[in-house]
């Protein structure tokens, strides 16, 4: 029996697979609204059989965008075009997740084919907002240091996020505090230097993060997981630590939280990192082993007996695909194949199904 195309069962929420589309920015939208390469892009990961479709980092505020092209949902707005987009996934027999971020001091800078550091005011940039002010690198915005009224305003603008997002359908909500963005600046040393109830100690680091993932699980309901991606370490010295992350867990579980979605990196500007297949895995594992949390491994998995033996060795429960699923939409229909099993393919595209392969039943779309 395969580990990899076992159903896992999230609160009530079960997904078909063990396979997850990472989040990964596409700074294509206007004025943070979704629009056809949204649909196209997160939809063919549907039909392409991933069980979890997790959208791009998607700002609960205006300023917490990345770029001015990053997807948000702080509008109730914004919420038709995510909501075209949740029902095609669901059409098609997946879930689908929406990952609420704030970018804090690494927000109004340029896409990356547009170029790079921040955009200027004059340009359509913004004053972006941070632990403290300290700029993430030379070019990039001078970040104001949160005021009480401003640490008050970010757990409440996840809620109302967390909110719109159900609305729009997504049935699983991640709240983004990895990658170097605000509620990871917070949680490290290299970028948090307050000196009040937000810095200096774990527990005053952590605080922020935690208050925000009270403020989303109260809104969310009981019968939906709640995710929480984090970098499990700055990988310099003096940074946020894999020891600091598995304290975390223990209390992120404690407040409701279903699976910890388990990355690196993002705080320091060039860190020595180790980079090979499944390099962050070993993260995975110590939070499902030291903190008893579910949890997501992310990180140059690309090959379907790969991802089967981390599952299979007990390091994670689920695996998360980004720059694979980039090059290989069907990467689950395929890897089922590898792995001399049956895969559900959409009944349009049943043609072309390796022998043995089967049609999904919602794959009907065109009459609903």
């Amino acid at each position: 029996m395969s580990c990899l195309f076992q159903p896992l069962t999230l609160r009530e929420l079960t997904l078909p697979n063990r396979i997850a589309v990472s989040p990964m920015c596409q700074y294509s939208a206007h004025e943070g609204m979704a629009n056809d390469w949204h649909l196209v892009h997160l939809g063919t990961y549907a039909a392409g059989g991933a069980g979890l479709i997790i959208s791009e980092a998607t700002a609960v505020l205006p300023e917490g965008r990345i770029s001015p092209q990053d997807l948000g949902i702080w509008s109730d707005d914004h919420i038709a075009p995510l909501a075209r987009i949740t029902r095609f996934i669901r059409s098609q027999g997946a879930v689908a997740g929406i990952q609420l971020a704030h970018a804090g001091r690494k927000a109004s800078c340029y896409r990356p084919w547009s170029g790079s550091g921040a955009v200027p005011l004059d340009q359509g940039g913004w004053t972006v907002v941070g632990p403290s002010e300290l700029a993430f690198a030379d070019n990039y915005p001078q970040p104001q240091a949160l005021d009480a009224a401003g640490l008050a305003a970010i757990p409440q603008a996840f809620a109302d996020a967390a909110r719109r997002a159900l609305a729009a359908g997504f049935q699983v909500a991640e709240v983004h505090a990895a990658h170097g963005y605000l509620l990871h600046q917070f949680l490290s040393p290299l970028s948090n230097h307050r000196i009040d109830g937000y810095g200096g100690r774990f527990e005053n680091r952590i605080r922020l993060l935690l208050e925000t993932v009270e403020a989303v699980r109260g809104v969310w309901p009981d019968g939906l997981p709640l995710l929480v991606r984090v970098s499990a370490t700055d990988w310099v010295e003096g940074g946020w630590s894999a020891d600091e992350t598995v304290a975390l867990a223990a209390r992120l579980k404690h407040l409701g939280v279903d699976m910890l979605d388990v990355s690196s990196g993002g705080s320091a500007l060039a860190p020595q990192i180790p980079v090979g297949p499944g390099y962050q895995v070993d993260f995975a594992a110590r939070v499902r082993r030291e903190a008893g949390l579910t949890s997501g491994a992310v990180g140059m998995i690309t090959d379907a007996a790969q991802a089967e033996a981390i599952l299979a060795q007990g390091r994670a429960d689920l695996v998360l695909l980004g720059r694979q699923l980039l090059r290989d939409p069907y990467w689950p229909l395929h890897a089922a194949a590898s792995l001399g099993l049956p895969a559900a393919w959409p009944a349009q595209y049943l043609r072309a199904a390796p022998q043995g392969s089967t049609a999904r039943a919602t794959a009907d779309y065109a009459q609903g």
